[in-house]
């Protein structure tokens, strides 16, 4: 990539640093309370299953009793944050060990709070308005424990035949082709449900977490072993979420989560970054004209998104 192109990241890079701002606030926040609970077995867990909450009354019973279902050697942590429907006396309730902060954290903050308590050799982070069936969990756990993989993603890129693909979309398939990686497509770390072994934690840190393409870029970077493990159709199952969306869209935040990966890959190039030239900028067609279906048509969406990135003028 010419440097032109490379400045125009780095400027971008600068205005994402307030599309994260309201989460790097909510970071420095310490008061909280812990509820603990020991399994019955008397043994250390092999899976911890991380679960931010707020707000989540109406699907945490039932998530829950899927996560207990997963491994017979577990421990679920439910970071409660700024909850005020009921959300942590059904938490109390229940056997897992209970992290509540008085307010919102921010959004994925809730996952980093709850690595840097797990136990367990794997660590698998769901939410608490989806409730998926345990059996749909279990391979991403499986995949840990068999060393298929260190981070285990959902193998769900997002709704991509349609005529305007989602700008969030986009920049995922956009980093995954910076990295490399066209045949991660749009899966990534910003999506549910995914897990993570012991090494990965101990290589990435917990505090990466609450930038889920930040993390997914440096796993791939630092040499773990990153793959697609089981589909689960997230959009799909929480049409409340759906509706929240149209009210506070986290796309804002999302996009300039992006560019904060891409530029940790510019302050670390190492000549493994595939940055499109400016040729290919200018051949690139409208994201809504070509789709991301297809590999033979990869760097159109790809380039767009960039440019919609490096672009944003507002809300980042």
């Amino acid at each position: 990539m010419k440097h032109a192109r490379k400045r125009k990241f780095k400027r971008a890079d600068a205005q994402m640093q307030r599309g994260s701002s309201q989460r790097r606030t909510a970071r420095s926040q310490t008061e909280y309370t812990e509820h603990t609970f020991e399994p019955e077995t008397g043994q250390p867990p092999l899976v911890s299953v991380i679960i931010p909450v707020m707000n989540e009354r109406k699907t945490l019973a039932r998530v829950l009793r899927q996560a207990e279902q997963i491994h017979p050697r577990y421990e679920i942590i439910v970071v409660a944050n700024g909850s005020t429907d009921g959300s942590v006396q059904i938490a109390r309730q229940k056997r897992v060990r209970l992290i509540e902060y008085p307010y919102p954290l921010g959004h994925d903050v809730g996952r980093s709070v709850g690595a840097k308590a797990a136990r367990g050799e794997v660590l698998l982070f769901i939410d608490g308005d989806m409730v998926i069936p345990a059996g749909k969990l279990r391979p991403f756990v499986k995949a840990i424990m068999e060393r298929d993989a260190d981070v285990a993603l959902n193998n769900y890129s997002g709704p991509t035949g349609k005529k305007k693909v989602h700008n969030v979309v986009l920049a995922k398939h956009a980093l995954n082709e910076l990295l490399g990686r066209h045949d991660l497509e749009g899966t990534s770390l910003t999506a549910v449900p995914h897990a993570l072994s012991r090494q990965a934690i101990q290589v990435l840190g917990s505090a990466v977490l609450s930038v889920p393409p930040l993390a997914h870029a440096k796993a791939v970077r630092l040499g773990l072993k990153v793959a697609t493990v089981n589909k689960v159709n997230v959009g799909k199952i929480n049409p409340l979420r759906r509706r929240r969306e149209r009210v506070t869209p986290l796309e804002h935040l999302i996009i300039g989560d992006h560019l904060e990966a891409i530029g940790w890959m510019i302050e670390h190039d190492d000549g493994k970054a595939q940055w499109p030239d400016d040729e290919q900028f200018e051949r690139a067609q409208p994201a809504e004209k070509s789709g991301v279906g297809e590999r033979a048509i990869h760097w159109a969406p790809v380039l767009e998104a960039l440019n919609m990135m490096t672009g944003w003028k507002s809300g980042i």
